[in-house]
């Protein structure tokens, strides 16, 4: 980046996530999921225990219809199965067709074929945001051949350039997870460096993220925030209750547990105490 915001900056956004996580208790946001099959669980748990209400539907015949109605939806390419795919551009055009904000979550693309031809057919319906690790970013970028399956290979500094030309192409934000999470909208840069690394122990630690974006999108649509902003509340939000998760842990199943403990437990306060922020504009 090449400019930095004003030094307030920062604290303006965390006390912006820590308003719109007060917003999404008092009227918790319809979170449309059609995800990774081997996280669905664990989805709907984390988006129960932060106050978001989950619905799992990947229907064909019903997935657009529930788009309309939903507050935000996530579409998540862990698991593609013909059925998924399908209900999965049904939600879209759904989405698309009542203002619903959405997420594209491109997992493993790049050497798989079939998960990347839908990324990038779905990247052409601009979602409002998209999340994934440098690798998958790179990928859908097409700047790279993707990472190794789920796991990224590439730093989140690497997908710098990826997630700019991704923000500017689609008109919406992307975050690039990773130790230092890097948020973009094309103009305005974030990275945030909360988190722990027992969220990459855990299956469905990265994917539950792009439902509370989904999550936090809905709810961010009853207010003045915009959806760069959201997106960076959502994340602020899950790695700081990670952290204070890992802090009780003794390993990656107890963290699991904790997790869902802890992102029920944090507050707006914790979240204008803890929140690590850099922001700039390039």
């Amino acid at each position: 980046m090449s400019d930095l915001l004003r030094p307030d900056s920062a604290l303006d956004l965390a006390g912006s996530a820590a308003d719109l996580l007060e917003v999404l208790r008092e009227t918790p946001p319809l979170t449309h999921c059609i995800t990774n099959a081997v996280v669905t669980g664990f989805t709907a748990n984390v988006l129960l225990a932060l106050g978001a209400a989950p619905a799992m539907v990947d229907i064909v015949d019903e997935a657009g219809l529930f788009a309309g109605v939903a507050s935000g939806v996530l579409i998540n390419l862990g698991t593609p199965t013909p059925e998924q795919r399908a209900a999965g551009a049904e939600a879209v055009a759904g989405a698309a067709a009542s203002g619903t904000p959405w997420v594209l979550d491109p997992v493993a693309i790049g050497v798989l074929p079939v998960r990347t031809a839908l990324a990038h057919e779905l990247l052409a319906h601009r979602p409002t945001a998209i999340r994934g690790n440098a690798s998958e970013i790179l990928a859908l970028a097409g700047l790279s051949a993707g990472g190794r399956g789920v796991d990224a290979t590439d730093s989140t500094d690497a997908a710098f350039e990826a997630a700019v030309l991704l923000a500017r192409r689609t008109s919406g934000v992307v975050a690039v997870s990773g130790p230092v999470d890097l948020v973009t909208d094309g103009d305005r840069v974030l990275r945030l460096a909360n988190g722990h690394e027992l969220l990459t122990r855990v299956t469905g630690g990265g994917c539950a993220l792009g439902a509370v974006m989904a999550a936090f999108l809905g709810a961010a649509t009853a207010t003045d925030h915009d959806e760069l902003t959201a997106v960076a509340a959502a994340s602020l939000v899950y790695t700081i209750a990670a952290e204070r998760a890992a802090a009780e842990a003794g390993g990656p199943g107890s963290f699991a547990v904790a997790l869902l403990d802890a992102l029920a437990a944090v507050g707006a306060d914790d979240v204008r105490a803890a929140a690590r922020i850099e922001a700039g504009v390039l």
